[in-house]
């Protein structure tokens, strides 16, 4: 900024604070128990495995509860550490602040709002982003006075808790969204649906609950997988991702490209409207089923799907499929399958041979289907607004930190202390005792 607010001044991040490295561990020196737990960046983000030491060493190398910590090695970013006294890897540093200038959790948020500077500065594909305790320590901070930095932490933190509250509403709506859609789907298999359609029609036909051998001309049968993996432009198969999600998905990611050939009349090809069902998955994915709307003779389908065709006198495609992938059908599936969780259970094509499925007469069918996407398209525009909120959240945040060290978030006070004075007098106490240890202890 061409222009600093009243009362601030810039200066290095080496001004306000003192980084202290971590220890480097050899293998051996990682103990499964002991005095001290080793803290490392797994451990600083998500890991939950801990490993511990029973050294003791200089202070330096602990830290405890209340300590602000940056991890600055491929994952990184800052902490306020809460988890009881422990030593802290080498690729973290303990942020030891001249109290007198600087405030811990304005510094915390600059470390978050800046942490986005620094991966802007790598490129957003990069991974392994790291950056040196000299190079951080000549980081430019814009510094207000101590007095306005507290009130921009005062504001920052209530609005980051309506933002955090504002998040765990969105993310709900996906969890909603499920329900809501297996809520539809009982309404439709039960009848429920299309009662009152039923009531208006002149003649009605009783539902029947047959097994699914009753309703295909085709299958159940199995996939193949061959070893060979070609290049693009080769045989197309698709992988078992491709239906996963329960809706199928054609793109690189999802499919792979065989050494192989096979002649047009192979079964092994998909045709619209073919029903795709996991025969072997985990218990939570397995049976997951999709009807396949691609172009016909393109792809194959691997060894773990099974593959069935309606009978178009008695059955719709999409019905079919929407029915087997409902809960009643997965719920059916995995109390028959075969295996373990640990092994990929599995289900046979005897058991979706016998699957019980309700079914009205074709006309009904159609009109189940209508309503089952009608409701669904509805549900999904919604689930897409809220997603989009969720994503505008993240740059409201972003850009409320923006406005924080821009000076833009509190009004200034002209009583406050101007920044430059209270830097001065750190400087002063340095210069007067160079030799004295920086920071806390």
């Amino acid at each position: 900024m061409s222009e600093l607010p009243r009362g601030w001044a810039e200066a290095s991040l080496g001004d306000v604070c003192d980084l202290q490295n971590g220890r480097a561990y050899k293998q051996e020196e990682l103990l499964s128990s002991g005095k001290y737990p080793v803290l490392r960046v797994g451990n600083f983000f998500t890991s939950q495995k801990w490993y511990y030491s029973d050294l003791e060493l200089e202070p330096t190398k602990y830290c405890d509860n209340g300590d602000l910590l940056y991890a600055w090695s491929a994952s990184f970013g800052p902490r306020i550490w809460s988890g009881g006294k422990v030593i802290f890897h080498y690729h973290i540093w303990r942020v030891d602040l001249e109290g007198a200038v600087s405030d811990r959790d304005f510094v915390f948020h600059w470390f978050n709002w800046d942490k986005e500077n620094i991966k802007a500065a790598h490129g957003t594909g990069s991974t392994m982003i790291h950056v040196t305790k000299g190079d951080m320590e000549q980081r430019k901070i814009l510094l207000p006075p101590l007095a306005e930095q507290k009130r921009i932490v005062a504001k920052l933190d209530a609005l980051n808790a309506k933002s955090a509250r504002a998040r765990t509403e969105l993310a709900r709506i996906e969890t909603l969204v499920s329900r809501y859609k297996q809520a539809v789907l009982s309404k439709a298999f039960s009848g429920e649906l299309t009662r009152e359609w039923r009531s208006r029609q002149a003649k009605l036909v009783p539902w029947e609950n047959v097994p699914l051998s009753q309703l295909v001309s085709d299958g159940p049968s199995n996939g193949w997988s061959p070893k060979a993996d070609g290049k693009a432009g080769g045989l197309k198969s698709l992988k078992l991702s491709a239906t996963s999600s329960g809706s199928l998905r054609l793109d690189e990611s999802t499919i792979k490209y065989l050494d192989q050939t096979l002649p047009q009349d192979s079964k092994f090809w998909l045709l619209s409207n073919d029903i795709l069902i996991q025969r072997a998955n985990s218990l939570e994915l397995l049976g997951t089923t999709v009807l396949f709307d691609g172009p016909p003779h393109e792809f194959i389908f691997p060894d773990l799907m099974m593959r069935i065709r309606a009978n178009h006198k008695k059955a719709i495609p999409r019905y079919l499929a929407t029915y087997l992938n409902s809960d009643p059908a997965r719920s059916y599936f995995r109390a028959n399958a075969t295996g373990t969780a640990g092994n990929m259970p599995k289900i046979n094509g005897t058991t979706v041979r016998e699957t019980r499925v309700p079914t009205p007469p074709l006309e009904e069918q159609h009109e189940i289907v209508r309503r089952i996407e009608s409701a669904f398209d509805r549900v999904d525009r919604l689930a897409a607004e809220a997603r989009r909120a969720l994503e505008l959240v993240g740059k409201l945040d972003e850009a409320i930190l923006a406005n924080a060290f821009r000076g833009e978030l509190v009004p200034q006070d002209e009583n406050d202390e101007p920044a430059e004075k209270l830097l001065e007098r750190i400087r002063a106490e340095r210069a007067a005792a160079p030799k004295a240890k920086r920071g806390r202890r």
